[in-house]
């Protein structure tokens, strides 16, 4: 790692930038091609913007080949005399100039073609970065998840907590409030061997997770086993995935066979509580220590403090919508034997 700004990590690669597109917990990964000191809230700045795209020579310039031209976004940092979409076309206008394609401005509301080389500028403090796209979406962007629901999560969000759960060699991984089912298709790239098991009270949510899923999962082994839960309601056998509709409040699990639960719970910020959460939010948490097999984890997205029964074992606060949420990894707090004695 070279540096960190704001929202911004800034590293060289080991090998080929095309690598990078791989990044699950990245929102984006983009090429520097200019790095412009001096760039100050006055609007001489964007004359040193416009000098230094000018300049830019990288080969990735011009995008992928057959690209419809190029677009800019641009964000900073304060108060500055010009506005983003100013910094836009001072950029774009040079880089269409030299690269000889169109330029997409967005000034007025408008919005570029599909297909277009995506530049980016960031300015903070008096120093800004122009950096181009190397792959053709952001990468928060997953080409699975086109079905969605309210209060659904950030898919790098999701690729984080499955990181955090330590994935390696658990046999069955549960979701009990899955919601679209992006938190267990992220873990089913960090748990090729596990089984994918995912719960939801709304039918229009494990509707939206069985169609992204089907879209996600490629070379899917045939389940085999007892299974933990029913056949009524569930995906078809020869998928890593099962979905159902239960009330997370009265889980349909055996206890103790599940190595790690990932969840984000319906606490009211997005999604309100429904159903015997309602009246008793820590049915959700006595539901998972009943399920969770010895040594097991659990990953959570919490507003509050440990739930009980469970102590942390790893505390990584967030930004999301405004909010700072953590997230928690919980193991199943150890009880002590009581101390008898004679009289």
């Amino acid at each position: 790692m070279r540096a960190l700004r704001h929202r911004e990590v800034w590293f060289e690669p080991a090998g080929s930038p095309a690598g990078l597109t791989g990044l699950r917990t990245a929102d984006d990964v983009l090429l520097v091609a200019a790095v412009v000191d001096g760039v100050g809230p006055a609007r001489a700045a964007l004359r040193r913007l416009a000098a230094a795209a000018r300049a830019i020579t990288c080969p990735e310039a011009a995008g992928p080949p057959g690209a419809a031209g190029i677009e800019v976004s641009a964000s900073f940092v304060g108060r500055r005399a010009y506005t983003r979409f100013e910094i836009e076309d001072a950029v774009g206008t040079e880089l269409a100039r030299r690269l000889r394609t169109p330029y997409h401005s967005r000034a007025g509301g408008a919005v570029p073609p599909g297909g277009c080389a995506a530049w980016r500028v960031t300015i903070e403090g008096e120093r800004a970065v122009i950096a181009v796209r190397i792959a053709d979406r952001p990468l928060h962007r997953r080409a699975y998840k086109t079905a969605s629901i309210p209060g659904t999560l950030h898919p790098p969000l999701a690729a984080a907590m499955a990181g955090l759960a330590r994935l390696g060699g658990a046999g069955t991984v549960l979701d009990p409030c899955c919601g679209a089912g992006t938190t267990l298709i992220e873990a089913a790239a960090a748990a090729p061997g596990a089984r994918l098991l995912g719960l939801d009270r709304d039918p229009a949510a494990v509707a939206a997770a069985r169609a992204n899923a089907g879209r996600a999962e490629q070379a899917a082994p045939v389940l085999t086993g007892t299974p933990l839960l029913g056949d009524a309601g569930w995906t078809a056998r020869g998928t890593r995935f099962r979905w159902g509709i239960s009330d997370a409040g009265r889980l349909p699990v055996a206890g103790s066979v599940v190595d790690r639960v990932l969840v984000n719970p319906p606490w009211g910020r997005q999604v309100p509580p429904a159903g015997l959460l309602a009246g008793e939010p820590d049915r959700l948490w006595r539901e998972i220590r009943r399920v969770l097999a010895p040594g097991g984890l659990v990953v959570a997205l919490s507003y509050d403090g440990d739930p009980p029964g469970f102590e942390t074992v790893e505390r990584m606060e967030v930004s999301l919508s405004g909010r700072h949420p953590v997230l928690a990894v919980l193991r199943l707090r150890e009880r002590r034997a009581s101390r008898g004695r004679a009289g």
